[in-house]
C-alpha cells in the first residue's frame, strides 16, 4: 500500500530490543546452528559492534555457565566486577581493555584483541588488574573553564594532564580513578589496532603521513619486522617507548600468514 511517512502503524518506536543470530558480530564466534537469537548488548560504554556481552564472556569463553539462566544466576550474586564496578546485567557490554574481576575465584582478565581482530580474555594478575588503559577521545573545556578528557570506554576525566591531546593514552587507577601516567600518540611509541584489517596488531609507530582533507595514515613494524598502514583512528598507543604498559596475549601482536599457521599446526600435531 502507500506509505505516508510518519504513520505511526509502520515506524518502529524505541531502541531495537532483538538481536539476530547471523546478524551478531562475527568474533563473538557463536554458532550458526545455536538458535535464532543472540544475547543484544545493552547499551554501555562500548559499542554493539565492538564489545563482548557479559553472557558470551561467562558462557561462550571462561565456561562458567551453561546457559543465559546460569549466567543470570551468577550476574545476580555480584560476583562479577568490570573496571571495579558490580555488573548484574548479563547483557553489559564489555569491551577493548576492561578488567574482569571475579573475586570469588580470585581472578583477573583483561579483555584484548587477538591478530584475527577477535576478544581474548587474557588472564592477568593482581598487581596489573589495578590500573587500565585507555585511549583519549577528546580533550575539552566544559562549564565554569573546566578542562576534561574522554575516553573510548565512555569515561569522563577533570583537570587532565594539559600535555594530555585527542588520540594519546592514559593508564589510570581503577581504585582512585585517577591517572597516574600518560603517552603521547607518537613516532617510537608502542601502540595496537583497535579496528580495520590489522586489528590486534601490536608494533612501533615508524611515522605518519597527513593528507589534509583525507585520512591521517600511521604506518607501523611489528616485532617481526613486518611493516603496515593503516588509518589513525584505528591506532591505540598501549606504553611509552618499545615497552607496553599490560602484558600482552601469547602471539605478542604478530600476525602470522596462513602458511605459517599451517606449519605451526603440523608441528603440533607431529609433535
Amino acid at each position: 500500500g502507500f506509505f505516508r511517512l510518519g504513520d505511526p502503524h509502520r515506524m518502529a518506536r524505541g531502541p531495537k530490543k532483538h538481536l539476530k543470530r547471523l546478524n551478531a558480530p562475527r568474533h563473538w564466534m557463536l554458532d550458526k546452528l545455536g538458535g535464532a537469537w543472540a544475547p543484544r548488548p545493552s547499551a554501555g560504554p562500548h559499542k554493539l559492534r565492538e564489545c563482548l556481552p557479559l553472557v558470551c564472556l561467562l558462557r561462550n569463553r571462561l565456561k562458567y555457565a551453561l546457559t543465559y539462566k546460569e549466567v543470570k544466576t551468577i550476574c545476580i550474586q555480584r560476583l562479577i566486577k568490570i573496571d571495579g564496578a558490580i555488573r548484574t546485567d548479563p547483557t553489559f557490554p564489555s569491551g577493548w581493555m576492561d578488567v574482569v574481576s571475579i573475586e570469588k575465584t580470585g581472578e583477573n582478565f583483561r579483555l584484548q584483541y587477538d591478530t584475527k581482530g577477535r576478544f581474548t580474555v587474557f588472564p592477568v594478575q593482581a598487581e596489573e588488574a589495578k590500573f587500565k588503559v585507555a585511549r583519549v577521545k577528546n580533550v575539552a573545556v566544559g562549564s565554569k573553564n573546566i578542562p576534561y578528557l574522554t575516553t573510548h570506554d565512555g569515561r569522563t576525566f577533570r583537570y587532565p594532564d594539559p600535555l594530555i591531546k585527542a588520540g594519546d593514552a592514559i593508564k589510570w587507577d581503577i581504585e582512585t580513578g585517577k591517572i597516574i601516567d600518560h603517552s603521547k600518540l607518537e613516532v617510537g611509541n608502542i601502540c595496537t589496532m583497535v579496528g580495520g584489517k590489522n586489528t590486534g596488531r601490536v608494533g612501533i609507530i615508524q611515522h605518519m603521513e597527513k593528507h589534509p582533507g583525507s585520512w591521517t595514515i600511521v604506518h607501523v613494524k611489528d616485532a617481526a619486522g613486518h611493516v603496515f598502514a593503516t588509518r589513525i583512528q584505528n591506532v591505540a598507543v598501549i606504553g611509552k617507548g618499545k615497552e607496553p604498559w599490560f602484558t600482552l596475549p601469547k602471539a605478542k601482536g604478530i600476525k602470522k600468514t596462513i602458511v605459517e599457521e599451517m606449519q605451526q599446526r603440523i608441528q603440533r600435531h607431529s609433535s
